[in-house]
């Protein structure tokens, strides 16, 4: 039998019965993001939210930018509520060193 031809026939196979497996996407900001930039991650999450991948957003601190943590918190509020309407919060937003992460499932 033909390799080729057997491989061919296998993919077709498996590729009926596609399974969707869940990725974790991630979408990094930082504290001084603005407001146009934040909107075009939001509608990049979103994306990953319709194709059933779920969302790590990161809100990074370089420098002294740490000392301005509440900045961080307000970006990362802003990126949650767009996103509800798409998904739901499975990890609220804690800060980790120099980071604050939350993670958004789709609904």
């Amino acid at each position: 039998m033909d390799y080729g031809k057997y491989k061919y026939q296998r993919n077709k196979k498996v590729s009926k019965g596609h399974v969707h497996h869940t990725k974790t996407k991630e979408i990094r900001l930082r504290p001084k993001t603005g407001v146009h930039d934040i909107d075009f991650k939001v509608k990049q999450a979103i994306q990953f939210l319709k194709h059933k991948d779920k969302v790590q957003i990161s809100v990074v601190f370089r420098g002294r930018e740490i000392a301005h943590v509440q900045e961080g918190h307000r970006v990362m509020a802003s990126v949650v509520e767009g996103l509800m309407e798409y998904g739901k919060v499975e990890t609220s937003p804690a800060q980790q060193g120099r980071r604050i992460v939350c993670t958004v499932s789709p609904k």
